[in-house]
């Protein structure tokens, strides 16, 4: 049986060609397909040879396409591009998703998760926008956001509440060797308090703290309460931190909690997202796991 299709020069040559009518330079077209200046040049005459015809004039320093080179070339560059086109098609890019939270729920919570998340949608091209300040769902093109707050966030939005306001003190074990806990209240004072940006201690200590007038004065502020869960867990003295942050940390014994009040707030955590969604279904799903997922993160 005779092969319908004429008979193709061999995929090199026409490489090799295409890269030297690009560069009209056979060192620059070697470098670009990794290869030595005279295979591009043994791949030509090859090609050349197979058709018969001459595609380049060689000058002395330089390469020019004949008439016949240049309408080949365009054919050919065309094949090629044709080719990549097929290809990609195979791989459609993913999708491009952005999730807008606070630097905070960043590191502690959503990063240690992020490879749940990843392995449940890998057509998602994920994009983590962090930062103290709200982010714009139109100009900042986010998808869903994490804020706390209470709702409503604004017109057009949903919200679904993902984690209750509900704020505990903690401190490395370092700080407490062999004390039964929780401690009294009045043991607040040997500690140095780490305050954050919320300045929840006057609330946390009327609300939770009977008996004790005033707190102590010894202290450290940060400017995010992430930084405030570092210095506790290096020792430097208690902070409050909203529970849901710390689980992990308070189960593998890495913190603790020196007085057991929680002082609980209406400023809960939500996932928030437009209600006409730019991608609904994809939307949908990082909301599902985003609420999932916080439900199965122990209290």
């Amino acid at each position: 049986m005779s092969d319908p299709q004429p008979h193709l020069p061999p995929l090199n040559a026409l490489r090799a060609f295409d890269m030297a009518a690009r560069h009209l330079n056979f060192r620059l077209a070697a470098e670009a397909l990794g290869v030595t200046q005279s295979a591009v040049a043994q791949q030509v005459r090859h090609l050349e040879a197979i058709l018969g015809l001459q595609l380049f004039e060689r000058r002395s320093r330089s390469l020019a396409l004949t008439g016949t080179g240049l309408a080949y070339a365009a054919q050919i560059r065309r094949a090629f591009e044709q080719i990549a086109e097929a290809t990609a098609a195979l791989r459609p890019t993913p999708l491009r998703l952005t999730i807008s939270v606070t630097p905070t729920f960043a590191s502690k919570w959503l990063i240690p998760r992020l490879h749940q998340l990843t392995a449940a949608h890998p057509d998602l091209d994920l994009r983590v926008l962090a930062a103290e300040s709200l982010s714009n769902f139109q100009t900042d093109g986010v998808d869903v956001a994490v804020r706390q707050g209470k709702p409503p966030f604004g017109p057009g939005l949903t919200a679904d509440l993902l984690f209750e306001q509900e704020v505990v003190a903690v401190c490395s074990p370092a700080l407490l060797p062999g004390a039964a806990l929780p401690l009294p209240p009045q043991a607040l004072d040997r500690f140095v308090l780490l305050h954050d940006a919320h300045n929840l201690w006057p609330d946390f200590i009327a609300t939770t703290m009977a008996g004790l007038s005033a707190p102590p004065q010894r202290g450290i502020r940060f400017s995010h309460t992430a930084l405030a869960m570092d210095a506790a867990l290096a020792g430097q003295g208690v902070a409050l931190v909203s529970r849901f942050l710390v689980e992990r940390d308070l189960a593998d014994g890495r913190l603790v909690r020196p007085f057991d009040g929680v002082l609980t707030g209406p400023l809960g955590f939500y996932v928030v997202a437009p209600r006409k969604a730019r991608h609904p279904g994809p939307t949908q799903r990082i909301r599902d796991w985003l609420l999932t997922t916080g439900k199965n993160t122990p209290a």
